[in-house]
């Protein structure tokens, strides 16, 4: 099965060795082009890093360079070059190794960086030297992916005086140095320049994974595990035909909310009324469908029976079913409880489906998600993959597997998708709700298309959530207002 568009392989230490090997053959002329946009794409990254703490550029500020001896340390110096350009920071660099350790390309970043700065806002410092206010950001470019244990002590020196010293924000480039060894460089977020490595998967001390894509994968580079990148959203980008109705573009059905969870299927329905759905019904229990219509007019809200603790009955059913004949994609769960009547008639309509499903929350049981012959899509948080035994191996139906957690994973034939876009912003009730909306509208939109829809509908929402956070911060926000980010996140501005 070919790759996902908008991914590239995630590739183990040696392999990326070997590919680098490859890709420059020795040529340092393009190897410094690489090491260059590696700096400008790991400089702008921590720049909105820290605007997500109220840091802006203009706000005069430290930002030290840990450097090593090769190309992760030239890497960070041409970040220094960048910053230097784009804010009103001064640069401090510590050369872990010395400075006449310095191989050619990262001595070339060195002069750049001297000659962009001046000794006014450039300065090479001691590690006993540490001192002064507070650092904005320090940027660790000591080790690569090359690195082999233990840490030498230079290392262990200059790791330790950082950790003595007031820093807001700690940044690696490609690899936090020493990974997960003791006394190891520990990030709030990590930049993977070129190649995301396998290490980044299971490291503690990474942070926020970001993927800094430098055009090294051609659409046809082959790999079972792979990152998600922003090209994956470009069919979203491009103009719609000309002679369209709602029609052109789906209808998604979502069959969902209780009187215990009624804000978990407005918040499915809002998400899905974004992901450029033509059409959306929503089949919810009759005493909350017009509350949930003033709210959101553009969607259909089906009343349906409902039983006396306020889930949807089974006579609900009929209804559905009539107005299943349009949908191209049906959404199950957000909201809908686990009394017995509801998850019968939740059972009938997985059972019956000629259409791709979605199945969310409630509806992620084990004896609900194997019924019925239909293509589908589960969202399940660990738990929920836990108790649904996923990880035995691949499961007895048709579909895709949405892992959700700090790195989403979309698993499928053999196949893992890593989405790492997002953040602890969406560590909030109501977050995976939008997220299955996303991805039902996809469904809907093209419902040939599973895991293509899974994969737009992850890293749509991470994205968008990135933008949250860039502008509003991690902590007072919430989380509807990513909906708000939806449509930023599709324009060239917001990517990268």
């Amino acid at each position: 099965m070919n790759p996902l568009e908008g991914s590239d392989p995630i590739l183990d230490c040696a392999a990326a060795g070997a590919f680098e090997r490859g890709h420059f053959g020795g040529d340092e002329a393009r190897e410094w082009a690489a090491m260059r946009r590696a700096g400008v794409a790991v400089a702008d990254a921590l720049v909105r890093d820290l605007q997500v703490l109220g840091i802006t550029p203009r706000q005069p500020g430290r930002v030290l360079l840990l450097v090593g001896k090769g190309h992760n340390g030239g890497d960070a110096l041409l970040a220094g070059a960048r910053l230097i350009e784009q804010t009103a920071w001064s640069i401090e660099v510590g050369f872990v190794f010395g400075q006449n350790q310095l191989r050619p390309l990262a001595s070339a970043a060195w002069r750049e960086l001297q000659h962009k700065g001046g000794s006014a806002r450039v300065a090479a410092v001691r590690c006993s030297a540490l001192s002064g206010p507070q650092f904005l950001a320090v940027l660790d470019g000591v080790f690569g992916f090359q690195y082999r244990p233990p840490l030498p002590p230079p290392a262990v020196a200059w790791f330790g005086a950082v950790g003595a010293v007031a820093v807001r924000f700690r940044g690696s480039v490609d690899l936090p140095s020493g990974l997960n060894e003791s006394g190891a460089f520990v990030a709030d977020a990590t930049y993977a320049t070129g190649i995301f490595k396998t290490p980044l998967l299971d490291c503690a001390g990474a942070g926020r994974l970001r993927y800094l894509d430098l055009g090294f994968f051609d659409e046809n580079a082959s790999g079972d595990q792979r990152i998600l990148k922003d090209a994956v959203l470009d069919p979203l980008r491009e103009p719609r035909p000309a002679r369209c109705d709602k029609r052109s573009f789906g209808q998604l059905a979502v069959v969902g909310g209780s009187r215990s969870y009624p804000g978990a299927v407005g918040l499915s329905v809002a998400a899905a009324l974004r992901s450029g759905v033509g059409n959306v019904t929503a089949f919810v229990p009759e005493s909350q469908a017009s509350a949930f219509a003033a709210r959101w007019p553009e969607a259909m809200w089906v009343g349906c029976p409902e039983t006396e603790e306020g889930h949807l009955a089974m006579e609900a059913g009929l209804d559905i079913r009539r107005q299943l004949q349009r949908a191209t994609a049906l959404l199950i769960g957000p909201g809908l409880g686990r009394e017995p009547e509801t998850l019968a008639l939740v059972a009938e309509l997985i059972g019956d489906s000629e259409i791709p499903l979605v199945l969310d929350a409630d509806a992620l049981q084990p004896d609900l998600v194997q019924r019925g012959q239909a293509p589908r899509i589960l969202t399940p948080h660990a738990g929920e993959y836990a108790r649904l035994n996923l990880a035995q191996g691949p499961p007895p139906f048709p579909g895709v597997i949405v892992r959700k957690g700090p790195i989403t994973r979309i698993e499928q034939a053999g196949i893992r998708y890593h989405a790492v876009e997002g953040g602890p912003v969406l560590a909030r009730g109501g977050s995976g709700d939008m997220l299955a909306g996303l991805i039902g509208g996809r469904l809907a939109a093209n419902p040939h298309a599973v895991t293509t829809a899974a994969a737009q509908g992850a890293f749509w929402h991470g994205r968008a959530a990135r933008l949250l956070a860039e502008q509003e911060g991690e902590v007072a926000v919430r989380i509807s207002a990513l909906l708000d980010h939806l449509q930023p996140a599709l324009r060239a501005e917001a990517t990268g």
